[in-house]
């Protein structure tokens, strides 16, 4: 994969947590997306860093699933955009969106496969300053309005294309990781996904409940999994197919 601007870390750095493994994203997205929350990303820059816990996130099946999903990047199959997506597991896909603004995707499965996973919010941990400045607010603003969406959340973190889009997270080098820092998350909401316009009944959405970083609507239709050691179940069963989970 790309390594356009990486920092390179002093080896004596202190980061928060520790690194996950790659075999954390090479399961399905359904499952990888649950068992992200209360994971925080950490990001280094020439300004410092910025660190925060990932509160919601949306998963976006690849094109071999038998449940078809319009909305993912990856459903007409790769493309010179969404290659990051195909490749290897644990790396970061950043594309743009209104010219304007950046989202974020961590690939998922095996490589060939497509599946990814959306950032839609982080809870600031650490640099909070810094994203205050980058969102152009002033210092104490609510957490919410710093990273409480897809947009938000990269703005107030620095994150673009051409910088971090291929870069992987789960290089102790790599300015971009994501990591565990030992918080645990045993229940977890999950919705039907926001903000798009295909496969809008999917429920592959999910948050941290009660959070004030987590974006969209404040009462949706919802159903509780519960999370257990190295899985994402749903009720008694460790996996469940995406058009199930709201039965």
């Amino acid at each position: 994969m790309r390594r356009t601007g990486i920092v390179r870390r002093d080896r004596t750095e202190h980061l928060p947590g520790r690194l996950l493994k790659r075999a954390f994203f090479e399961a399905p997205p359904e499952r990888v997306a649950p068992r992200l929350l209360g994971k925080i990303l950490v990001c280094r820059s020439s300004v410092g860093l910025t660190v925060g816990r990932i509160v919601e996130v949306e998963a976006y099946l690849g094109p071999h699933n038998a449940t078809p999903d319009r909305a993912a990047h990856s459903h007409r199959g790769p493309t010179p955009r969404n290659q990051v997506l195909f490749g290897p597991p644990g790396y970061a896909y950043v594309y743009s969106i209104y010219g304007r603004y950046f989202c974020m995707n961590f690939s998922c499965e095996k490589e060939g496969l497509g599946g990814g996973v959306l950032l839609r919010a982080l809870e600031p941990v650490a640099g909070i300053e810094q994203m205050a400045r980058r969102r152009g607010l002033q210092p104490g603003a609510p957490a919410r309005d710093l990273t409480g969406g897809p947009g938000r959340l990269c703005q107030a973190l620095g994150l673009n294309r051409e910088t971090h889009n291929g870069l992987d997270l789960l290089d102790p080098d790599s300015p971009l990781q994501v990591r565990d820092d030992g918080f645990r998350v045993t229940r977890v909401l999950v919705t039907r996904r926001i903000g798009i316009r295909h496969a809008v009944e999917l429920p592959l959405r999910f948050a941290l409940p009660g959070n004030e970083c987590v974006s969209g609507p404040k009462k949706m239709e919802a159903k509780w999994i519960s999370l257990r050691p190295g899985v994402a179940a749903p009720g008694r069963s460790s996996h469940v197919a995406p058009d199930r989970l709201l039965r």
